[in-house]
């Protein structure tokens, strides 16, 4: 399988284990009735969809990119959303799991970008 096709494949595996995550979180939270573990103002949400924005747009870019741009554009895109994904951390086991996933594919395409020829 072309390499640009693995990365791409593997940043929607990304995004959606990131929103699935998220989903789940706001459904047990509202089933629990239990307080937010933080308050969902424009803020936070603005900076939520610009941590969401990184996967989004290399699903795309992994694509389009040509070799030496793709290879350190994804190492440098998967590097990052490990950090915020690792910073943001909730203690649900069903997060904890999702991250754990996320964290997988993260390096799966930092490995995949760094073999690249």
């Amino acid at each position: 399988m072309d390499t640009n096709i693995k990365l791409s494949t593997l940043w929607v595996v990304v995004l959606f284990n990131m929103a699935f995550a998220d989903i789940f979180t706001f459904m047990l939270e509202y089933s629990t009735g239990q307080k937010p573990e933080f308050e969902a103002t424009q803020e936070l949400m603005l900076i939520a969809a610009f941590i969401l924005e990184i996967p989004i747009a290399m699903i795309f870019l992994s694509r389009v990119f040509k070799h030496s741009l793709n290879r350190w554009k994804n190492i440098i895109a998967a590097i990052i959303t490990a950090v915020l994904i690792i910073a943001g951390g909730s203690s649900y086991y069903h997060y904890l799991f999702f991250a754990m996933a996320e964290l997988i594919c993260l390096s799966l395409i930092i490995w995949y970008a760094w073999k690249y020829s």
